[in-house]
């Protein structure tokens, strides 16, 4: 070890600058998970909001953007689901759990689609609230460009805000049709 002031100066600030490069993020190891929530209170009982939701092919049924949703195999874990949207776009989407009892399902996409996400995985669930019911959607992904310096349309930011759109969408437009029965 230098024993000169200035040779351990010189030692202290490159072990310093080691420390901090190995502490800071690393942006080799690409994208990160990311994670959307929303929730809605509806003034419906909840069975009558599952009822209307719960059909895997429903989604037509209450999401404004959605021109058709058939599903092969209807409540069936590893039904498909091909969502056409009235924009032009395309989903497909696989049940991957269903349960009609605690009113919610799960499912997944690989590929984004139309939205510009990858491996996003979503929950759907209805909770009562004395008279009310508590609709929640959530979901989470990956970015639709997996490598670093993904472009604008396909970064974390576009992502979020994409899932996030639908969700509000669906569940204020699921808020709507329960309210004005």
């Amino acid at each position: 070890m230098p024993t000169h002031p200035s040779g351990r100066r010189a030692l202290s600030v490159l072990l310093a600058s080691i420390l901090l490069a190995a502490s800071a993020p690393s942006q080799a190891h690409g994208p990160t998970r990311q994670k959307v929530s929303e929730k809605v209170t509806i003034e419906a009982p909840a069975d009558a909001v599952w009822a209307k939701i719960k059909n895997f092919n429903a989604l037509k049924d209450w999401h404004p953007a959605v021109a058709d949703s058939a599903a092969d195999k209807g409540n069936a874990e590893g039904s498909v689901r091909t969502v056409k949207l009235k924009d032009g776009g395309m989903l497909v989407e696989t049940l991957e759990g269903y349960d009609d009892a605690k009113m919610k399902y799960n499912y997944r996409a690989k590929d984004g689609g139309a939205l510009p996400v990858t491996n996003y995985t979503s929950v759907l669930s209805v909770v009562a609230d004395g008279g009310k019911s508590v609709v929640e959607w959530r979901g989470a992904f990956y970015r639709g460009y997996p490598n670093n310096d993904p472009p604008p349309d396909k970064n974390d930011e576009a992502a979020i805000k994409a899932v996030t759109g639908v969700y509000r969408d669906g569940l204020a437009h699921l808020k709507k049709m329960m309210e004005s029965k």
